[in-house]
């Protein structure tokens, strides 16, 4: 029985090959297509495009992980089934529920990939591919900064940066003085900002707005001192999309965010989605073992990876749409996002038990 779960999990793991190996040249291809549509005669060519291109490939694979989980185990168990081997393991005695468990044991290996991959390899390239695009859209003249402003609050003052330029050095800062019962008490705009050593930031040519009752006074100041609300280390993350964050960087994202006061439920979604990404990934791997046994008649394997790439897409959307209305509506984070992957599992092993109970 153990040569059997090993070669059991051997074909398996070579069905999630197959699944990657169709998957993401098709999605790498619109990934290049899509970048296609920014690159200038200037900053950000072709070729610039191709790397960054390339270094979100293994974020692309680790998006992908369910979709290849679900494809491998239906191409993995299905070439068994056309073999007759499925069959042969039946008459030996090698129940529906233990070809699951075994399948589970592959789907581990690949969880434990991917999960490495997204912690220390998807998100170091994925981020420097962000920067480096952006710094060629800098030059180029198309964008100073595609990821909008950036807010912070500590107290009763309130700060905006309108952009970070190639350089990394914040633009059009804004900032915001409140009295306790939150009237409006002065105002600062300054074009540029120098982050000094101290973690003081020099703000250059700034306009500063008082009021004091109904007195209001305006003054032009070439340069000002201001002790920023913004950690300077964090200032690269906050441009950075939310996708492209490590589990450990999200954690120490949304710690920043609520102590200066601001929402946090995109990142705590982001983080929970991929601590689901595990349960989700096993799930369909699993749902791959009653789909299998259901087409065992089925002609070909052609057709049984045209349906379970509709079934895994509809998954997807299904439970992208979940998160969406859950962040639309404010519902609890965890429950959001960990509840879909979680019913999948539950169907996944019903089916099996009764897939089982009926043979």
């Amino acid at each position: 029985m153990r040569i059997t779960s090993l070669y059991l999990i051997r074909n398996v793991l070579i069905g999630f090959v197959a699944g990657a190996a169709l998957l993401l040249p098709l999605f790498t291809t619109f990934d290049l297509i899509s970048e296609l549509d920014d690159v200038t005669s200037g900053g950000y060519r072709w070729p610039l495009a191709l790397e960054v291109v390339l270094m979100t490939l293994p974020r692309r694979a680790v998006d992908l992980g369910p979709f290849i989980a679900l494809l491998g185990g239906i191409t993995g168990l299905g070439q068994l089934a056309l073999t007759h081997e499925l069959t042969a393991m039946r008459t030996a005695g090698m129940s529906i529920v233990r070809i699951a468990i075994t399948t589970v044991m592959a789907g581990l290996m690949l969880v434990l990939l991917l999960g490495a991959i997204d912690e220390w390899v998807a998100s170091p390239l994925q981020q420097r591919g962000v920067q480096i695009r952006n710094e060629a859209l800098a030059i180029s003249g198309e964008a100073a900064s595609p990821s909008g402003s950036i807010w912070a609050r500590h107290g009763n003052e309130v700060a905006r940066i309108g952009a970070m330029s190639r350089h990394n050095t914040p633009v059009n800062i804004e900032i915001f003085q409140y009295t306790p019962d939150l009237f409006l008490k002065s105002y600062v705009f300054a074009a540029s900002a120098e982050i000094r050593a101290d973690g003081t930031w020099l703000l250059k040519n700034a306009q500063i707005k008082e009021w004091n009752g109904t007195d209001e006074s305006i003054r032009q100041q070439g340069t000002l001192v201001w002790r920023s609300v913004f950690s300077d280390r964090r200032l690269k993350d906050l441009t950075l999309p939310t996708d492209s964050f490590s589990i450990r960087q999200l954690h120490h994202y949304i710690q920043f965010l609520n102590d200066s006061g601001q929402p946090s439920a995109e990142y705590e979604m982001a983080m929970w989605q991929k601590l689901g990404r595990p349960i989700l990934t096993l799930a369909m791997i699993l749902f791959a073992v009653p789909f299998t046994f259901a087409q065992q008649r089925s002609p070909g394997l052609g057709g049984r990876l045209a349906i379970g790439a509709v079934v895994g897409l509809l998954i997807y959307v299904g439970n992208q749409i979940i998160a969406s209305l859950g962040l639309l509506l404010a519902a609890n984070v965890m429950l959001t996002t960990l509840l879909p992957p979680l019913t999948l599992l539950g169907v996944a092993l019903w089916l099996i038990y009764r897939f089982d109970r009926a043979r």
